[in-house]
């Protein structure tokens, strides 16, 4: 019998990413029907730890091959060439799908998320990688910017560290004007497949700590709710405005975060551990999204979170509020650390400490 990742991608218009560029981790989710993958720096320093054997030789190949380069020079070639491997995985299934699907996620340096100008840089540059890259850009207020201005270079967005209906409303909006201008201009629009990421289990980590920190008095099952609740309100609206960039749900935190959300026209990034939950899981593969969640559920959150409020209503913040919303400092933070940790695993390639036999 298929497996229910298999189940969900075969039998209803779901699919699955892979939420690593781990080539073992990779391939096992290539086996169960991925059609695609994603990567950011947390990923990147987690596929050291767990493959390090893998990346060694070459991480020593290119601080030789580069011999004025800083630690952060190398960190990045390194992550471009994890990108690119994964990539190269994915690329059969790009042919096979005329380019509809079979994308890399690479993930743009989270330190920009002030600097439209060096985020679509870099986006561009990181369009040239591979023909199946799409690029992964913060939804902060410069973000939004970068884009747009990406999208009309031809570049396939993923747009990322984003946890609410507003935020994905002005990415999608800021898409369409990318697309459209550069239709205007007579340019190919027809291979571009953008997206956009709810982290919804990050909207439900930041609903929690808003409950914790402001003492509501709330059920706290229903807590598991919020990030689900905003999804299905924005694939809501997606269906009334016909929007081009497509729904992607991420951060997983427990099997509602898959099993409610088959049957949309979305695309589910899944870490690896998590989609060995869902493969051992006897949970029925049967389409969920149209059922909305329990209105008592909502209502209750809505009338005591003020930011589950501004997650959930598309005019609940505005652009200029995106990069003080909780969650997004929370990921910002945690993205810049890891890229600091991934330069200190090169730091000790270059400069071994001369203390530790």
């Amino acid at each position: 019998m298929a497996s229910p990742l298999l189940q969900t991608v075969s039998t209803t218009p779901t699919d699955y990413w892979n939420d690593s560029c781990s080539i073992e981790e990779l391939t096992y989710a290539i086996g169960h029907g991925a059609v695609g993958a994603t990567t950011n720096p947390n990923i990147v320093l987690n596929v050291l730890n767990k493959e390090m054997h893998l990346w060694e030789d070459r991480i020593r190949a290119i601080i030789a091959e580069n011999p004025t380069w800083s630690e952060a020079e190398v960190t990045w070639k390194l992550i471009e060439e994890m990108a690119v491997r994964g990539a190269d995985l994915l690329q059969p299934t790009f042919e096979r799908n005329d380019g509809h699907k079979g994308r890399l996620s690479i993930q743009t340096n989270p330190m920009y998320y002030r600097n439209c100008e060096a985020i679509v840089a870099q986006a561009r540059h990181f369009n040239t990688l591979a023909p199946n890259m799409q690029v992964k850009m913060p939804v902060t207020q410069a973000g939004v910017q970068a884009i747009e201005e990406s999208t009309y270079h031809g570049v396939n967005v993923n747009a990322t560290v984003s946890f609410t209906v507003p935020q994905a409303v002005a990415v999608a909006e800021a898409v369409e004007r990318g697309l459209n201008r550069r239709a205007a201009e007579g340019k190919d629009v027809s291979n571009m497949r953008p997206v956009c990421t709810i982290m919804i289990g990050r909207t439900d980590d930041w609903v929690k700590v808003a409950v914790a920190k402001q003492g509501i008095d709330i059920n706290p099952d229903y807590l598991n709710w919020a990030g689900i609740a905003v999804f299905k309100n924005a694939y809501r609206i997606w269906q009334e405005r016909g929007y081009r960039v497509r729904l992607l749900a991420a951060a997983y935190r427990h099997l509602g975060h898959w099993s409610e959300l088959i049957g949309g026209d979305v695309v589910l990034t899944i870490p690896y551990e998590w989609q060995l939950k869902v493969n051992g899981s006897d949970i029925p593969v049967v389409e969920r999204m149209q059922n909305p969640v329990d209105a008592q559920i909502v209502d209750e959150m809505y009338a005591k979170i003020p930011d589950f409020r501004r997650a959930y209503d598309p005019d609940g913040m505005a652009v200029a509020e995106f990069d003080s919303y909780g969650a997004t400092v929370r990921t910002l933070r945690t993205f810049i650390a890891a890229v600091h940790d991934l330069n200190g695993v090169i730091r000790d390639f270059m400069l071994p400490n001369p203390d530790v036999k």
